[in-house]
């Protein structure tokens, strides 16, 4: 049974401090970029996120990327 992976699409993820809790603990959001192409080179999208980062006035802490896909037998 042989299996393939069919990418379906995929959004990169810009993670930023936007604050301190009464606690002291940093408070962190997430800035999503929707329908990347999922043929999309890492550098690109990587590339991408960082450009839209530097827009961002607050601290930036990662920048990530979820590809979906479908599995199917063949």
């Amino acid at each position: 049974m042989a299996v393939s992976k069919v990418p379906q699409s995929s959004r990169a993820g810009i993670k930023v401090q936007t604050g301190v809790s009464t606690a002291g603990a940093p408070v962190y959001r997430v800035r999503s970029l929707q329908n990347v192409k999922a043929a999309a080179l890492d550098e690109d999208v990587y590339a991408v996120a960082q450009a839209m980062a530097a827009l961002q006035q607050h601290a930036v802490v990662s920048i990530s990327r979820v590809d979906e896909a479908n599995l199917v037998n063949e």
